[in-house]
């Protein structure tokens, strides 16, 4: 009766902190961070989450989802759109998301190139013939650089409260640690790859013998060498059903990178213009109130006067900013001086490609115009103000 109570109690204290689902997905998210791979899929993605995660990760250029459910994918598949802050600040790279409705028991070329495929909680919900063919189509069709593969250890279950036989009504079987490593070892051997096992889920310090609650398999292929054009050649049918396709805004796109070049430049010749007429105006009323003129329009006269070194200062006189009448001209060569115009542009030739006809532009081509006719009329009021006495 002891023991038994004792069970109970030990059962009842079985927590994992974060779920074991969010650990899941946080173990494939490190080790994508960690192997940098540009092209994921995701096996059995159901709700997305996994994808949700992975679309965050500056390496990868190509996500792709399959599972046999298309309901489950058309609920939660909203999740994987860009963002309004995607299109607002284009990453460097590329991506593109996909979802596909079928079933990891066929081949599809859509499938072949990836550098890492993720199983996560998948193999145990197949039957016997989908895993029969599991090993062919993943391991051998698809063969990916790296392949992670995670499913319910069985002898964890017992401390599980509301386990009878198995986790969940769909699972057509759970392994033991025994049993999932003979298949992932004869697995390994017969498509040439290698296995480590580790797992997620640790069980409490007087029941350690049962091993982790979720075992994981990680097998990475030995031969690196791409066979991919050969067989694509072979299988040429589509036999996926495509539920979803994103393409993200990148800077690889001429129309997203010249659309922030131009906002860059702008930005940037703003910011020199309005420091420039900042730091003129003392200056121009000081002047101003010791020339004896009946003329208020004094901009260009004392402008080499009042501007601030710091804007102008540079060993090509060519690259200073000035201001006549009631235009600033903001040198391209300054405005491609600043750090994050050269990381966009790469060249000045490509400045002034992606920003010519978009911006004001002087008759050379070699300046960006500013109009501060506002500004001016600004100045002017305030020197014909009666001084305060």
């Amino acid at each position: 009766m002891d023991e038994k109570l004792r069970k109970d109690e030990l059962v009842r204290t079985i927590k994992f902190t974060p779920p074991l689902w969010k650990q899941r997905y946080q173990f494939v998210k490190e080790l994508v961070s960690k192997h940098q791979p540009k092209k994921v899929a995701d096996l059995g993605c159901a709700d997305c989450k996994l994808l949700w995660k992975l679309k965050f990760l500056n390496c990868i250029e190509m996500l792709v989802g399959l599972d046999i459910s298309e309901d489950v994918m058309k609920e939660k598949m909203h999740m994987l759109y860009p963002l309004p802050g995607d299109y607002l600040q284009p990453s460097e790279r590329p991506l593109t998301v996909i979802l596909y409705q079928g079933s990891v028991a066929q081949k599809d070329p859509c499938m072949l190139g990836f550098d890492m495929v993720t199983c996560i909680e998948l193999i145990e919900h197949l039957e016997a013939k989908e895993l029969e063919k599991f090993p062919e189509v993943v391991f051998g069709f698809m063969s990916p650089a790296m392949i992670v593969i995670s499913t319910p250890n069985s002898e964890f279950n017992p401390l599980l409260p509301t386990v009878t036989l198995f986790r969940h009504p769909d699972h057509k079987f759970e392994w033991n640690r025994e049993q999932f490593q003979n298949w992932a070892f004869d697995v390994a051997t017969r498509y040439d790859y290698t296995v480590e096992f580790t797992g997620l889920g640790a069980p409490p310090p007087e029941k350690d013998d049962v091993g982790f609650c979720t075992q994981i398999g990680l097998f990475v292929r030995k031969n690196l060498k791409n066979g991919e054009p050969e067989t694509a050649e072979k299988y040429k049918e589509h036999v996926y059903k495509t539920i979803f396709k994103a393409v993200y805004p990148s800077l690889k796109d001429e129309k997203y990178l010249q659309a922030a070049v131009v906002n860059e430049v702008v930005r940037t010749s703003q910011i020199i213009a309005r420091r420039l007429l900042d730091n003129r105006k003392p200056k121009y009323k000081k002047v101003c109130d010791s020339v004896e003129t009946d003329c208020p329009f004094l901009t260009t006269c004392f402008l080499k006067d009042v501007e601030d070194p710091s804007l102008t200062k540079a060993d090509n006189p060519h690259i200073e900013s000035f201001i006549s009448g009631q235009t600033v001209y903001v040198p391209l060569a300054k405005i491609f001086s600043v750090p994050k115009v050269k990381q966009l542009c790469g060249t000045f030739e490509t400045l002034n490609k992606l920003i010519t006809g978009k911006v004001a532009l002087s008759n050379d081509g070699s300046a960006l115009l500013i109009d501060i006719e506002y500004e001016n009329e600004e100045l002017e009021n305030e020197q014909l103000l009666p001084a305060s006495k």
